[in-house]
């Protein structure tokens, strides 16, 4: 793999750990600015969102400027957005400081996405997108479970810090590493790129994007709640689970990509259908101290052997013409998963049957997922029908 991908791994880490942290640092930042753990949680639907409108704006307007230019300065805005979140003096400055960190995620995401499929052969794109992701799991395994340590022993404010530095350090590997790639050809007129939304199979793949990861963050906002008001696990064993978690993540990330790569609808039914079945499971496991880890591991693997393969799927989708935008948005995509996914989370615990519900909840969210690349797949055609068989 060119080591380019792996320089956008590294803008990937940093992006993913501004992302992911809040959720270790929940009744921190709920206890330290006087609101509720759901409202605290909300924290990351305002950044989902945040994403789910900038990644359009922000990949259309940049279309013309090389992508290497776009994905450092995307990184800056990072970097600024996480200094004002760790110097934030109430709750919605915090909100709008995560706001403003959200508006790069997308579009380096969507972008980055591009460069590094543009930089491998044809059977090695969903691997090349699976190992940029890499840096999200990496965020998980390392970042977020090491934030959760920095905000337990020095407040939730010094991981924002720490976060800041290392979209500094990103931006370093990023220029010095990802080529300076002249375009071969105009950029895309702005019509035709937009004219990728009126594509049945594109707004199908992204809505396959926004139920899969609404279902892995209908649990995942609330890990820390779970673990310790239901399991009974301390504060302080919640960071070396997210661990567990973290782990999890690299495998199934790893995992999606090779699967796409040999087949890349049979990789949707079984990477979608497998996280529907581990949430379902994971409503009792939590009972257990052991089983609770085991859940929280898997749940890992599950969710993100989907990313790969949902990518992948809208790209093929949208064609050459509007691949910008539709990685961009299909990143959006994930990002409006992930605040509906804390939104449905919080509902079933201040409205709903409480806490011990959210992995039923998840679960039932992916289920409709799962519906949802079935209606994709029969719209393929008569191929398309037999293409869990025949990948």
């Amino acid at each position: 793999m060119p080591i380019a991908v792996y320089a956008l791994t590294a803008g990937a880490f940093g992006i993913g750990t501004t992302e992911f942290i809040i959720m270790g640092l929940l009744l921190q930042v709920s206890a330290d600015l006087g609101v509720s753990v759901s409202t605290a949680g909300l924290l990351l639907s305002g950044y989902a969102l945040g994403v789910f409108v900038g990644a359009p704006i922000l990949t259309l307007s940049t279309r013309k400027l090389p992508r290497k230019t776009v994905l450092i300065a995307l990184m800056a805005i990072f970097t600024v957005g996480n200094l004002a979140c760790a110097l934030a003096p109430d709750y919605w400055s915090l909100m709008a400081a995560r706001v403003v960190t959200s508006l790069a995620h997308g579009t380096f995401f969507g972008v980055g996405s591009v460069v590094a499929t543009g930089l491998v052969a044809a059977d090695r794109k969903a691997s090349a997108i699976s190992v940029m992701f890499t840096g999200l799991t990496a965020a998980t395994l390392l970042g977020v479970p090491f934030g959760a340590w920095m905000g337990l022993n020095w407040g939730w404010r010094a991981p924002f810090y720490a976060v800041a530095a290392i979209g500094v350090l990103a931006m370093i590997i990023l220029a010095v590493f990802v080529p300076s790639v002249k375009e071969k050809a105009e950029p895309v007129a702005l019509g035709d790129e937009v004219a990728v939304l009126k594509d049945p199979q594109v707004l199908l793949g992204l809505l396959m994007t926004v139920l899969g990861f609404a279902g892995v963050f209908a649990f995942f906002t609330y890990v820390q709640p779970i673990l310790t008001r239901i399991t009974g696990f301390s504060e302080a064993a919640v960071s070396p689970i997210l661990l567990v978690f973290g782990g999890g993540l690299a495998i199934g990330n790893l995992l999606g990509g090779k699967l796409a790569d040999k087949g890349l609808v049979r990789s949707l039914f079984l990477t979608v259908g497998g996280l529907a079945l581990v949430l379902a499971a994971s409503a009792v496991a939590v009972e257990s101290e052991i089983a609770a880890v085991v859940a929280v591991g898997l749940i890992g693997i599950a969710g993100f052997a989907t990313v790969a393969p949902l990518q992948m799927r809208v790209l093929e989708k949208a064609g050459s013409a509007g691949q910008n935008l539709a990685s961009s948005l299909n990143i959006a995509a994930f990002n409006l998963g992930n605040a509906l996914g804390a939104w449905a989370g919080g509902f079933t615990i201040d409205h709903g049957p409480g806490l011990q519900a959210v992995p039923l909840t998840a679960a039932a969210i992916t289920v409709v997922g799962l519906i949802v690349v079935f209606w994709s797949v029969r719209l393929d055609g008569p191929r398309g029908k037999l293409a869990p068989r025949l990948g």
